[in-house]
Parts: structure tokens; sequence; C-alpha cells
């Protein structure tokens, strides 16, 4: 055969190769042959210089012989055995080497001579979606704003004001006559101004206080507040099965010592809390306040002594459910109302047999009583942007356990931060509500002469050891017996305050003044005296109070879902965070499909089957790991941030959940499920775009599924991340770890060569891998009548058609991940959720 049959005219001298492979009269599908024959087969021409830098570079050339096979070129088809190029129809697309044309997607508009499918049908559905989910939320946001719109004149109707002042006074809560003598009134206004305004709204509670009031009579039609309170002990009755609210707690040489520390921090320390009564745990910092109150409360397991509830006893933890715990920093979720804070919490713990109507009612009542129905529709805001006054904020921390029914109520330093009226206000519904049964115990400090007078019961400790316990009357004399003089015009609680403290020597200038002394002159005053009796229980009343505690508490799948709705709620009322993370995905799809947008839709180059091999242009194995890597990256950075948001920033409602009987798997799912419609939105953001732009050979369903799960992936390793580190910490720790399982996807160092590291198994725990081998997968197979798909496979270490198996280890992957999450969040910080 003459040279010019291999050559063009002015390329001579260089030497003829004919493959003896090629046997056929015409090319195999996706390359054209347009001279080829029986009698004149194809051959291959070595390239000119030209061609040569082409082919290296990852581009064609022309044929270098008028009987060279060449790939089809992009925009055409041509079928085995191809004379000429047939253009691409309308309605296809034709890449590099097709020997068909492919159908477009229904959303694109492809032209004859097409290359890629650049379908916009997902994004126009993406644009529909936002558009309804914008319109959804300017709905639901004016529906709020009218509902909370009233008429001024009954804004001014509804408003009730207390105008007596001096409420507080002595120790019986006597009220000031409501007419008085001019004179006489402005006389003790000007006297308790420092303490309380004249005016001030009261609480429902402190209708209880009215002397004449009788929580077991008919209260009969005496009013808005009677009525509410009669519904309210109604309501009490029902849950706890019985007229007695309130719990009996007995304690005898009660000891608390650290596992590392060489002196308890709690010794000797014995008594008895009877129900009914308000009372006040005092001393100084730490004496011990905090550790007595959780061995009561059950938080704390004592290394010694016995403790009784009602006279039986047992593990304190049993009765956590009938046992409300209010923290000194207010822990409410401050994207919900504060019906909201509340509700959600009868709904958890109330008996399971109890329906939404009735859930619903004692809820109404409660608010009433709590005087926060004018702000019940009112967000609850952070303390760094409030939205109610300190005051509210405290009855709604209050109301998040009277709204479980608690048969006693303990409380750490109610009234700190609050001004007078509100501390006054807060005192006044402790004190109604002991009135009630309820036995309610107080960490207080240094509290004013008003609120100390509001006291019925005191337990005063000191390094540990009890200094004295009874009746906050009888403190005074008690101390001045011992040899304290207190001032005449002063505080009695500052003076104690300072006894206690180790300063009693301003009191006492001669004898001894310490805190050893008050300890023994205590020890030697208690010795065989009656500190508060036995209470004895019946086996009937213990065996309906163990019947009330087993049916507190909604069944745990009913937990999950309102979980899963206070979740919804949260981020429907967190709209700038769920916006910004469809945003983000956006962007980043964008980001990643121009940086693939070049590629026209040819996202892999390999060998081509023999026996066109000669003909390869420069191979671009990794160019499919690429584009994944690309993708996990971005991921990473759309869901890292928002993923550890999740329990991140709410440890402390969970911890204060999880210490009421909260079911903590019921806690953990409903906040999981929750996220699933914002990884499918965001998801949907970040593949729409990214496909639009990239066009690559998966299809966009495959994409979409592949990408979904490495969200859930990253989702739960953020929730891993938010366990083990700091609140602020948390988004940095979570982006680096995205990155790092990112970056592991075998795309460089290549999974066949960490397998000769013997660390693969590093690689294939890591969801980067799966999802680069679902890429890998689905964007080769289509491409095995062209290339030599097994030399990739073999350079690169990943298998080939096992795109269900990654979607499976995917979904493992994360559920593994958030196993581990719901681990921490269980048995880390375990003492704080007793």
């Amino acid at each position: 055969m003459a040279n010019s049959t291999c050559y063009q005219a002015g390329a001579i001298g260089l030497p003829i190769q004919t493959a003896s492979s090629w046997t056929s009269t015409g090319c195999s599908q996706g390359f054209f042959c347009p001279n080829n024959t029986a009698d004149a087969l194809p051959e291959y021409c070595p390239p000119l210089p030209d061609c040569q830098v082409a082919r290296l570079s990852g581009l064609t050339c022309e044929p270098q012989g008028v009987l060279e096979p060449v790939i089809c070129t992009a925009g055409y088809y041509c079928p085995k055995g191809a004379k000429s190029m047939i253009k691409c129809p309308a309605g296809h697309y034709c890449p590099q080497g097709s020997y068909k044309p492919l159908l477009c997607g229904r959303g694109a508009r492809c032209s004859a001579g097409s290359v890629q499918n650049m379908d916009f049908l997902p994004l126009v559905i993406l644009i529909i979606l936002d558009l309804i989910l914008v319109s959804v939320v300017v709905l639901i946001g004016c529906g709020s704003r009218l509902k909370k719109w009233r008429p001024r004149q009954q804004k001014r109707a509804n408003r009730k004001t207390y105008t007596f002042p001096g409420r507080l006074r002595g120790n019986n809560y006597q009220e000031l006559e409501a007419f008085r003598v001019q004179g006489e009134e402005e006389a003790d206004i000007a006297m308790e101004a420092a303490f309380a305004p004249p005016q001030r709204k009261r609480t429902g509670f402190e209708e209880i206080m009215e002397p004449e009031f009788n929580a077991e009579q008919e209260l009969g039609d005496t009013g808005k507040l009677s009525s509410d309170l009669q519904l309210f002990v109604q309501s009490m009755s029902k849950c706890i099965g019985g007229e007695k609210f309130g719990l009996n707690f007995e304690y005898h040489d009660l000891k608390f010592q650290p596992d590392k520390s060489k002196k308890p921090v709690l010794s000797q320390v014995s008594g008895c809390i009877n129900s009914g009564s308000l009372w006040g745990v005092m001393g100084a910092s730490g004496a011990g306040k905090s550790t007595f109150v959780n061995v009561l409360m059950g938080k704390t397991p004592h290394t010694g002594g016995e403790t009784k509830v009602n006279g039986v006893a047992g593990n304190m933890s049993r009765f956590k459910k009938i046992i409300g715990y209010v923290p000194q920093d207010d822990i409410v979720l401050p994207e919900l109302t504060v019906r909201e804070n509340i509700l959600h919490s009868a709904r958890i713990r109330l008996p399971y047999t109890w329906t939404e109507t009735e859930i619903q009612n004692h809820v109404d009542i409660l608010i009433r009583c709590l005087c926060l129905d004018h702000v019940q529709n009112s967000l609850v805001g952070s303390t760094a942007a409030p939205v109610i006054s300190g005051g509210q904020r405290k009855r709604v921390s209050i109301g998040i356990e009277l709204a479980a029914s608690p048969s006693a109520i303990f409380l750490d330093e109610p009234t700190s931060g609050l001004d007078a009226t509100s501390a006054a206000s807060i005192m006044t519904t402790l004190k109604a509500l002991s009135r009630l049964g309820i036995t309610v115990v107080t960490i207080i400090h240094q509290p004013r002469q008003e609120i100390f007078d509001s006291l019925d019961s005191l337990v005063l400790l000191g390094a540990g050891r009890m200094i004295y316990q009874g009746p906050q009357i009888h403190m005074q004399p008690y101390f001045e017996q011992l040899g304290f003089t207190f001032p005449k015009h002063g505080n009695p609680a500052d003076a104690m305050g300072d006894i206690i403290a180790g300063e009693g020597r301003l009191y006492k200038p001669h004898g001894d003044a310490t805190v050893q002394g008050l300890i023994d002159n205590w020890q030697n005053f208690s010795a065989g005296r009656d500190q508060g009796g036995s209470s004895n229980i019946s086996v009937v009343e213990m065996a309906s109070l163990n019947a009330t505690i087993k049916s507190r508490g909604a069944r745990w799948y009913f937990q999950i879902y309102f979980c899963f709705i206070r979740s919804i709620v949260q981020q429907f009322r967190l709209q700038e965070s769920f916006w910004f993370e469809m945003g983000t995905g956006a962007m980043a799809g964008g980001l990643i499909g121009l940086s693939e947008e070049s590629q026209k839709g040819q996202n892999f180059r390999g060998i081509f089957n023999e026996p066109y091999s000669l003909l390869s242009s420069a191979i671009g194995y990794t160019s499919v790991p690429q584009m994944a890597l690309l993708v996990g990256l971005a991921i990473g950075l759309t869901a890292a941030p928002s993923g550890v948001k999740i329990f991140g920033e709410e440890k402390l409602v969970y911890w204060r959940e999880a210490a009421a009987g909260h079911n903590r798997f019921a806690y953990y799912m409903g906040k999981v499920i929750s996220t699933i419609p914002r990884m499918v939105f965001a998801n949907l953001h970040f593949t729409t775009i990214f496909f639009v732009l990239t066009t690559p050979r998966i299809s966009w369903f495959a994409a979409f599924a592949a990408n979904l799960l490495y969200f859930y992936c990253i989702y739960g390793l953020a929730s891993c991340i938010s366990m083990v580190c700091r609140r602020d910490d948390g988004p940095l720790l979570a982006v680096i770890a995205s990155l790092i399982v990112g970056v592991l996807n075998g795309m460089s160092p290549t999974l066949a060569r960490t397998s000769t590291w013997h660390v693969l198994w590093l690689w294939r725990a890591t969801p980067g891998t799966w999802l680069a081998e679902a890429y890998f997968t689905e964007n080769l197979q289509p491409l095995e009548y062209l290339y030599n798909i097994d030399d990739a496979v073999t350079s690169l270490g990943y298998h080939l058609g096992k795109y269900s198996l990654d979607m499976w280890v995917l979904l493992a992957l994360g559920t593994a991940y958030r196993v581990l999450a719901f681990a921490g969040l269980r048995f880390m910080d375990r003492h704080k959720q007793r």
C-alpha cells in the first residue's frame, strides 16, 4: 500500500503501520471510517507533531491518513461501520464518540448538533418550590401579625394591674386594706417604694394568698381568678390521683464525697422537709447547698446516709417524673412562644392517658394562673435579645415544671437577676404553690427582707454540715440564744448570712463565732430532738403514688412526634439560617458547576477499546473522582455548620428534659427526623445548579440520591462533633472533619495505592470514597463500548457496577455516625441528666 494512503500531501518519509486486527470492512460504533472497504482496511498512521501535541493534551486531531479511523465528533453520531458522521437531531444530544443520539430531558432545549443535555426542568421545579416556600412563609407571617393585632380599647380592658403595695410584709402575707385613708396609703407606699412599685400586675396564684381562700371547698362563681384556681386544683388532683399533692423528704446522716476528693462535700446532714411549705436552703459559697438539693432530688447519688420520700426509702431517681427542678438560668427555647414552651412540657410529662383537649385545658389554666395569658403568644427570646421581661421569663421556666403537675419543685436562685417587683411576684407564686400542698424548696442567696420573711422554713448549711433547720421565724431567736446580736433595723437575712459564712465576730464580740462552733451547737441542740417528724404513708397512698409515677409521660413514639414538631417550629422561626443554607448549597453547586462546565459533559478520557487504543488521547482517569471530590467538599461546607447546631446549641435543654424523665431516644430521633426536610431542600438546590452546569453522564436522580446520602453522612458527623466540643468551636471543627472525609475519597492517593499501604480500611470507612465510587460507576458504565474501563478500575481501585452497594454503605455510615452521636448524648455528662 502506498504511502499516500496514510499521509496527506506534504507528509512524506514516515513509515506505514497497518493494524492486522482490523479485519472488518468498517469501524466499530463511535468511530468514523469513511474510506474503509474490504480491500482498504483501517490502518494506523503515526501522528504528525501537531497531532501528537494535541493528543497528549487530551484533544483530538484530524485523521493522519485517508484510511485512519477517527472518534466521532461531538454533535454527531457514528453507528457501527459509519461511512459518514450523522448530525445529532433536534431533541437529542451527542457527546464525543456517540454511536446513537441520546434523548434530551424534558426541560432541555436541544437543537440539532447539541453536545450536552442541559435540562432546565429540575431548575424550574426548584424555582417553583422556592416561590411556594416564600409564599407560605409570608402568609404565615401575615397571619401571625393579624392574630396579634388588637384594638387599643380591648388591650386597655384586658390590662389588670394590682395597685395594693406592701403585699409581702410579714410572715402572714397580709394585704393592705383596699380602702385606707389617703394619708396612710401614701405613707405605706413611701415606706415600701424601694421594694415594690405601687402598680403591679398580680399573678393568678396570688388569689391563694387571700386570707379567706380555701382550696378544699367550692369556690363558687367568685370571679376569674377563683375559677382558674379551682380548675387548677382539680387538674392537679386528677393528675396526681388524690388530694395530697406534696412529697415529704426525710434524710438522715447524708454524706457525699466525690471520688477524687479527700474531704466530703456533705456530711452528717439530717432532718425532714414537709409538704405544704416553702423552704429556703441557704449558706455561703461552697457550703453544700446545691449538693444537698441534688441529693434530695436524686441527681447526685450520695455516698452515705438514708433518704426517704413519704416515709419510704429507695432510689430517688424513680421520683424524678413527679419532681420539678427550675435551674438558676432560665433554660427555655427562645424560638418558641411562652405557650409552646409550656405546652411541650405538658405533652411530654403529663399522664399518657390524658387527651390533647385535657392537656390544652391544663396549660390554659396554668398560663392564666401564672398571669402569662397576655404574652402567651409572644416569643420568649434569648437573654441577649429578650422579648418578654425577666420576671415573665422566670415564670415561664417555672411553668414548664408546673405543667407536669409535680408533687415537689426545687428552684435554684429563683430571684437572681430580677428586679424587686418581679422577685416579689415569683416568691408569692411559690408561696401560693406551697399552700396548695406542693413541696417547694428553693436555694436562695442574700434575700432582701421581704423575700426572707416569705419563707416558711430554713435549712442553713456551712462547710457541708447542718447549722440550722426549722421555721424561719425561730431562726433569729436561736442565734440570739447563742450570743449573736442582730441589728434592730437591719435585714436579719444579711446578719444570718454573715454569721454562717464565718463572719460571726461582727455580731458576737466574745465567745466562739466560728462555723465549726455553729455546727457543734446545732448537733447538740438537735440531739434527741424531733426535726420534723416521720411522714407515714398508707399502703393505699403509696400504691397510688407508684401508679402516678408509672402513668407519667407520653408514649415514646408520641414523644418523637412532639419533638419533631417542636424542632420544625424552631427551624421555621430561624428562617435566616434555613435560607442561608439553601443559598450556600446553590452557590456551592454553581461554583463547582462552573469549574466543570468547560468539559461539556465529557468527564472521562481513557484508552480506546481495541483495536483503537493507539488513537487515544491523554487519559483522564481522575476527572470523575475529582468531580466527586469537589461535590463532597461543597456538601461538607454547606451541611457541617448546620449539622453541628442540631444538638450543639441545645445541650442545656436536653439535660433539663432528660433529668425530668424525657425519653432520650425520642428527643434524639425527633431532632434527627426534623433535619430530613432541611437536607432534602439544601441538596435540591445544590444538585440542581450543579447538574445544569456540569451535565455529567450520571442521571439527575442518581446524583441527587448520592448527594442526599452524603448530606446525611455530614449531618451525622457534625452531630458527633457537637457532642465532644464546645459550642463555639463546633462549626469550625465540623467543617474541618467534613473536609477530611471529603479528601479521603480515593482520588489521590488512589485506593489501589492505599491498599499497598494496608490502610485501605481507613479510606473505606469514610463516606467520600463511596460517593466517588458511585459517581465513578454511573459516569463510566455508559462509556464501556468506547473505553477500556477495566484499566481505569485497576489504576484507581474503585469497584464498578456497585452503585446500590455504595448507596447502602453511605446510609449505613450516616446511621453509624448518628448512633455514635446518640451514645455521646446519652452517656457523656450523665450527672447532668439525672
